[in-house]
């Protein structure tokens, strides 16, 4: 991957499990799913956000809990119990006009490849299987759930020339 890729990008889609969590599906006896997030992976896509890219979940699942932390993160495109997740990426693509060779889709597993394929920019985890990682643009250091989103966020804001930007006012 290079960062001429991520220069372009103005939509950046995410799956839940295994990515802004570690995969794991909590489950009480009652039935109620509890997912982990990761705070720092959460200021990165606020940070991403403000930068000027647009951002979504596309997810196979549906979770009470996935709706609360998009609202908290701001994300308000957010696709649950979606079975083609190429279909759901091409028709947010055209409601917001932006060409598919402008977004970027974070995935973990064979069910993310279609929309990977054919986003400009495939981003993966370590812990994907490796037909994922191999058909990746860009494997992050981090796990997903343990910061590889923020990883992420951050790699596409560097190569868009805005991550000092956002760093700022904490360094100041």
């Amino acid at each position: 991957m290079t960062l001429q890729q991520a220069k372009f990008i103005r939509l950046i889609a995410f799956d839940v499990d295994g990515i802004m969590t570690d995969g794991g599906l909590y489950l009480s006896d009652s039935g109620e799913e509890f997912k982990r997030f990761n705070s720092l992976d959460g200021h990165g896509l606020k940070m991403l956000k403000a930068s000027g890219v647009e951002l979504a979940i596309i997810t196979g699942r549906t979770s009470r809990c996935v709706e609360r932390r998009a609202q908290n993160l701001g994300i308000n495109h957010v696709y649950q119990g979606v079975h083609n997740k190429l279909a759901t990426l091409q028709l947010l693509l055209s409601e917001l006009n932006i060409a598919i060779e402008n977004a970027a889709f974070m995935g973990d597993d064979v069910v993310d490849l279609p929309a990977m394929s054919r986003a400009g920019l495939a981003i993966s985890v370590p812990d994907a299987p490796q037909i994922v990682r191999d058909r990746s643009h860009y494997v992050t250091q981090r796990r997903g759930g343990n910061g590889a989103v923020r990883e992420a966020c951050e790699m596409l804001m560097a190569a868009q020339g805005t991550l000092d930007a956002q760093l700022a006012p904490y360094l100041a």
